[in-house]
């Protein structure tokens, strides 16, 4: 069974959750209904739920979904009551829910019980405390804050008061990056949201060397300059040498010797293959102690798997157009990873109208496509529906099929790159 007939009528988004020093911790799943904007966790709806969440941890397997990190979902009450709860692993989830009047004495028994086995919990959308909110805090171990419910003074309020319990503190709904430094300042542990995904062009800043001279690298890859030119310019880096030589031995790890030079490894590669490790270890290059880095990397490699899926999708024998849908995923979040206009990367790399106008404005087939990989991740089903009926050629549950094997992907690069 593959994962859209698992998921059929639902799907999956997985929104990153990073810490104070911009690591990434842990992912929050989201399953939603696809004919409606709402978390599947309606207590009507228990068994379907339930089977959504356990076949998509058991059968699609935990470390394809969230790699080394715990994941959030949300569990309504009656679903942290029944016996299904158990078959989630402990050590991987946190249980999150919404606190409700109608919440009792039994529940927050069941939770302590859990608590014990190993379980964690948290709050969501929380925005002030009141006798049930406070009846929890003691099972909780996080508490997620809707930062965009409130104002600075009444979020800074409920902050103190919170801190009397021993519960860690996520920043909900972080949308840019004035929003992160606010809830850095008021001591917040975790924050969840796509600020870091944002350019913050700053002028004068200066872009990592590192960084640039990978950039430059690419460039010569994408321009078919020779192979003594692309050797050259990796001798200038010798930290970005031994990256490579990683990465390349751990794919080939099939072959009777290891590779030793940077001109032996182009030829196992070939061209193509070395273009796109040098397009990930843009993400990976952390040169500049930029720990965002690593958000970005996991949130661009699957970008860019899975662009390249719904461009095999879309044309199964046109090699050329999935490689290009890959590079317009990986590229999409270069401006943030450098500091720079996207325009200044498009004119610096030399790439296809196509290509570009993707990028530069989310227009043409590849940009409607980037377009609709940007709306997956922040779970807009609406905006989804709409644009795979625009494309035409791609079901929800076939594009909740391919998100699974993109998000495996970029765990998988992830972990070889770390």
């Amino acid at each position: 069974m593959n994962a859209g007939e698992l998921m059929e009528g639902f799907f999956l988004s997985r929104q990153p959750i990073l810490d104070r020093n911009q690591n990434l911790v842990a992912f929050e799943l989201l399953f939603r209904h696809e004919e409606t904007e709402e978390i599947a966790s309606d207590a009507n709806n228990l068994s379907s739920t339930a089977n959504v969440i356990v076949n998509v941890y058991g059968q699609l397997g935990i470390q394809n979904v969230l790699g080394r990190l715990r994941g959030f979902i949300n569990a309504d009450p009656d679903l942290i009551m029944s016996d299904v709860i158990s078959l989630l692993p402990s050590k991987h989830v946190v249980l999150e829910f919404k606190a409700s009047a109608s919440m009792t004495g039994e529940f927050t028994q069941r939770c302590s019980e859990l608590k014990q086995k190993g379980y964690q919990f948290a709050l969501n959308n929380i925005v002030a405390i009141n006798s049930t909110v406070e009846q929890l805090l003691p099972v909780v171990s996080v508490v997620k804050v809707d930062i965009l419910a409130l104002e600075k003074d009444e979020l800074a309020a409920l902050v103190t008061e919170l801190n009397r319990w021993p519960v860690l503190l996520l920043a909900l709904n972080v949308e840019s990056h004035e929003q992160e430094a606010c809830c850095m300042q008021l001591g917040f542990q975790m924050f969840q949201g796509y600020f870091f995904a944002k350019p913050e062009i700053m002028s004068g800043k200066r872009a990592d060397p590192g960084k640039l001279s990978l950039l430059k690298l690419l460039t010569l890859v994408m321009g078919d300059s020779d192979i003594d030119e692309i050797e050259k310019e990796f001798k200038h880096q010798p930290g970005l040498s031994y990256n490579l030589m990683r990465m390349v031995n751990s794919v080939a790890s099939g072959l009777p010797q290891k590779i030793n030079s940077i001109k032996h490894a182009i030829m196992i590669l070939g061209r193509k293959q070395l273009q796109r490790w040098i397009q990930l270890l843009l993400y990976t290059a952390d040169q500049s102690g930029d720990s965002m880095s690593n958000a970005l990397m996991q949130t661009a490699a699957a970008r860019g798997k899975l662009m390249e899926l719904i461009a095999t999708a879309e044309r199964p024998h046109d090699k050329n157009h999935q490689e290009r849908a890959f590079m317009v995923g990986i590229l999409s979040l270069l401006d943030v990873l450098l500091g720079i206009e996207m325009q200044q990367i498009v004119d610096k790399l030399g790439i296809p109208d196509d290509m570009s106008q993707a990028l530069m404005t989310r227009e043409g087939r590849l940009g409607q496509e980037l377009k609709l990989v940007e709306a997956n991740e922040k779970g807009e089903i609406t905006v989804i529906q709409s644009l795979l009926t625009e494309l035409g050629f791609l079901s929800l549950s076939e594009l909740a099929d391919i998100e699974i094997q993109a998000i495996g992907w970029a765990n998988r690069i992830g972990e070889v790159a770390n």
